[in-house]
């Protein structure tokens, strides 16, 4: 792996364009069923993209989606690499980018995954398209858990990034029935939070949970410019870009 250069990166200047039909803090396009609870029609979990050029390259203001894009979160013996590949795949007659993702603890590799998003050009929201999972047992893949694809199945593309977040904005990242149902809620835009590499004001704050088990709840911060700077007990340690891209 390339070292990763230590310098700020210059953000996208970001262009909130509101369009009719991409993901907003407006109720889903499904109409609840009698049986859905008030909580669970809160939850933002179908997007119309029909108006949207989605693109596999462009950012917004905290979700960077450049190849060569890197970053390193480190926390106790555990550390957590995110690289925006110079890779495209079609997924549900979409292209996406590939971003990949490598966690290991103690030094042993215990996860490698390649996420698939896109990202609408006119509003900036950035949708999750499903993933390819390797979970590692010493050296060896013991399987693929948490793996999907949207079209494939039940499963639909969720939003992993929305251009304009607002406050208390409720949204499903990951729509996989019985497989990955992760989804987010926005607590905070003005946050100021500390990391190894400097403090970040201005940071979101998400709070995440799965509707496959609602008591377990996670918390991520990401940095205007730069993007995941906190996930959970791991702290962004490096960013930039790889050498050479």
């Amino acid at each position: 792996m390339k070292s990763v250069i230590h310098e700020t990166v210059t953000a996208a200047t970001l262009i909130i364009v509101f369009l009719t039909g991409c993901a907003t803090s407006q109720p889903p396009i499904s109409t609840p069923t009698a049986s859905t609870s008030i909580a669970e029609a809160d939850w933002l979990e179908n997007f119309d993209v029909s108006t949207c050029n989605m693109a596999t390259t462009g950012s917004n203001q905290y979700f960077i989606l450049e190849p060569g894009f890197q970053l390193v979160l480190e926390g106790g013996t555990e550390v957590l690499v995110i690289t925006v590949l110079d890779e495209v795949v079609e997924v549900d007659g979409i292209q996406t980018r590939v971003v990949e993702e490598r966690e290991s603890r103690g030094g042993e590799l215990i996860e490698v995954s390649k996420n698939f998003f896109a990202i609408c050009e006119q509003t900036k929201d950035v949708f999750y398209f499903g993933e390819e999972v390797d979970m590692y047992q010493g050296a060896q893949v013991a399987n693929h858990s948490g793996a999907w694809r949207s079209g494939e199945g039940d499963a639909r593309f969720g939003l992993i990034m929305p251009g304009a977040p607002s406050l208390g904005m409720m949204y499903y990242q990951e729509v996989a029935p019985g497989i990955a149902m992760d989804r987010a809620e926005i607590i905070s835009l003005d946050e100021t939070f500390s990391t190894p590499v400097g403090k970040f004001p201005k940071s979101l704050k998400i709070k995440e949970g799965t509707a496959l088990n609602p008591l377990e709840v996670e918390y991520k911060t990401y940095a205007p410019g730069i993007g995941l700077i906190q996930d959970q007990s791991l702290l962004l340690t490096e960013y930039g870009f790889i050498e050479g891209k």
